[in-house]
Order: structure tokens, then sequence, then C-alpha cells
């Protein structure tokens, strides 16, 4: 029998949003569980337009949709952006009616939403499992495997292992063609790999074209792919002066730790242990959970030029926060993370480590085992 996870985080942050806006819009990577979680709220109209029974409803959209009360879900909508003008219209002249829309394709689907449901709509970017998913932590088994569903509730290592190769295969051959995209799937496959090895580090695009043997130009275009697909973060650096925000130096990381092992062919958390991107793994598999935690997309890193540097900073109710993640049994106070206060001016700063004891560095720092994220929301 198959184990269901019940993300009652994730749950309760969508029935507010449910309560609050007419139309919410779930994006997520495929296998996420975008459709699982939807179908664990009570709805009264579920539609799949990966369905062609529900497809061919779907030729008289208006028809089909204006004599529904209550909450309508629809997954797969990037199928039909066509639709989202007409729930517009739906939404403003049936106020009895609420939409849950599902959809894997994040930047072309937020561009003919926003566009068509400014206002209206709601977004929630769905990722993979939490740590707090489960009542044990196991942080070890979810940092090796990564968060799909299907990855981290397979049976052994090997089949989730085996079930990521064919994820890959499955996006880079199927999906990333259904999003209009006539890139061969091996020219991605090996991009990707190679971009593995930039995790956690500085993005030089001219480097990766002169290494792939490509412009500059197309190496944006693959990282927008991959990024608009919630395959890869990229991570953009913090400045005071609003107006050099945007700068030609981000950070690049894989957001799934089990399709980063995967692309490393690291199998096996012996091996994991062993390399020599385990720590890099670390910050990035921490970072992604941050996020989660915090539930805010203008997130930075921030570094200086004399060699300061703080993995992740954001502002939340006018106040400035930080986190640095650290690979060790006992992170110190570090000439970095006093800069980091000073000069950032922060509220409070968490380190991360994969140890057991929380404790104090200083008046705002403190030490924090992974598995305690959950007290990192300000």
């Amino acid at each position: 029998m198959v184990k269901i996870i019940d993300r009652k985080d994730d749950l309760a942050i969508l029935k507010r949003l449910i309560d609050n806006f007419p139309v919410i819009a779930i994006l997520g990577a495929r296998q996420s569980g975008k459709t699982t979680i939807a179908k664990k709220i009570e709805s009264d109209h579920y539609f799949d337009l990966e369905n062609p029974q529900h497809g061919r409803r779907f030729e008289n959209p208006q028809l089909t949709l204006e004599g529904l009360r209550g909450l309508i879900i629809i997954d797969e909508i990037q199928r039909m952006p066509e639709l989202f003008p007409l729930l517009r219209y739906i939404v403003d002249t049936h106020p009895e009616q609420k939409y849950l829309i599902l959809g894997s394709a994040s930047r072309d689907l937020i561009k003919q939403s926003s566009e068509s449901l400014a206002g209206r709509i709601a977004y929630y970017n769905l990722g993979g499992l939490r740590i707090t998913d489960f009542p044990d932590y196991p942080v070890n088994q979810l940092w090796l495997r990564g968060g799909f569903p299907r990855s981290y509730l397979s049976r052994t290592e090997e089949e989730s292992d085996l079930w990521r190769e064919n994820y890959i295969k499955t996006f880079l051959e199927r999906d990333i063609p259904q999003l209009g995209i006539n890139i061969p799937a091996r020219t991605i496959r090996r991009f990707w790999i190679m971009l593995s090895h930039y995790h956690g580090q500085i993005l030089n695009y001219s480097e990766l074209g002169r290494s792939f043997g490509i412009s500059d130009k197309t190496v944006k275009q693959y990282i927008d792919i991959l990024e608009g697909t919630f395959m890869i973060r990229v991570l953009m650096p913090w400045h005071v002066n609003v107006g050099k925000r945007l700068v030609k130096s981000p950070k690049l990381y894989l957001r799934d730790s089990g399709i980063f092992h995967s692309l490393q062919a690291i199998d096996s958390y012996d091996r994991l242990l062993t390399h020599n991107k385990v720590g890099a793994s670390w910050e990035g598999f921490v970072i992604e959970e941050i996020c989660k935690v915090i539930g805010k997309e203008d997130i930075y890193y921030w570094r200086t030029h004399t060699g300061a540097e703080l993995d992740l900073f954001w502002q939340n109710k006018g106040e400035n926060w930080g986190v640095e993640v650290k690979y060790a049994d006992a992170p110190r106070l570090t000439k970095s993370i006093k800069n980091g206060i000073a000069d950032l001016d922060l509220k409070h700063l968490w380190v991360i480590y994969p140890g057991m004891e929380q404790y104090q560095l200083a008046e705002k720092v403190t030490v924090l085992p992974f598995s305690r994220l959950s007290i990192i929301k300000t």
C-alpha cells in the first residue's frame, strides 16, 4: 500500500489562500504532489485537462463552467492558457465560484494568468516534501532522496535512484517538448549535469558557455528553461542600493537534492558523505527547506569583495534576517558572521547545521539543528 504523507503545513496555507482569493494557482515541478494535495482539499468539481474526457468538456469551456458552484479544481491548466480571460469574467460575475488551478510551467503560467487575473489570483509554489511532514524527522533520507514524494517513499535507495533517473528522462524527453521547447533531450541533460557541478557556486555565464561550446545567450536560455520548470534556483545577490540588486553574479542551486545526487551519480548515503560535493549538497538542501518555511520569493545571498558572505538574506515586517549553512559538528562565530550582522543590520541570524543541539553564539546568532527549522518563521 502506498503511504500518503499529510502535508499539513502546505494544506493550511492553501486553505487560507482559498478563503481570501477567488483564484489560487498551485505551481511546481511535475510529480511534486500538486494533484495529491489538491485532492485533499474539499472541492465541488475536479477537471484534469490531461484526461481526454475532461478535455472534450472544455471544447466549450464557458458552457461547462458557468453553471457550476463552489470550489472548482482545474489540473494541468497550462494546456489551455486561453482559459484565463474566461476565468476573469466568470469570477467577476459568479461570486459563488472559486477556482484552484494547477500547473507545472511557472513563468509562462504566471505571465498568462497575471495579465488576465490581476488582483484576483494568489500563487502558491509547492516544493517537495518538508521535514515537518514527518513525525520522526528523517533528515538523512530526505536529504539523499529529495522531496519528490515517489522518490522519498521508495522502498530502497536503489528504487529511489531508479525513479529519479526515469523522472529526469521523462522530464527531458516529454515535458520539455510539451512546453514548446525544441532542444534535444541529450543536449539539455549534458547541460544540466554540467550545472550540477556549479551547485552552490557563483554563476558565470561566459565560463559555462566556453565549457559547453555555446554562447552566453544560449546559456541563459537553458538556465531560464530549468529555472522556469522548478529544477534550479537562481539566487541573486543583495545590495543596499536597490538599483544594483540585479547583477551578473547570481548563485545557482538545484532545487531538489535527490535530483542533484542523481546528476552527480550519488546513489547511497555512504557515498554522499564521502563525496567532494557533500558540503554544497547540504547547503542547497537546507536553503530549499528554509525557503519553504519562510514562504518568501524575495530571497538573496550576500557577499562582499573582501570575502564576507551570508548564504541567505531576506526582509520581513521591516526587519532583516539571515541564515548561514554549515556542514560541521560545532559551528563557531566567524568574522564573516559578525560582518553580516553589522553590515546588514540583522534582527537575527541562524546557523543551520546537521547536529542535534541548539545553542547561542552571540546575542543575535543562534546555532540551530536542521530538524528545528520551523522556528525560523518571522
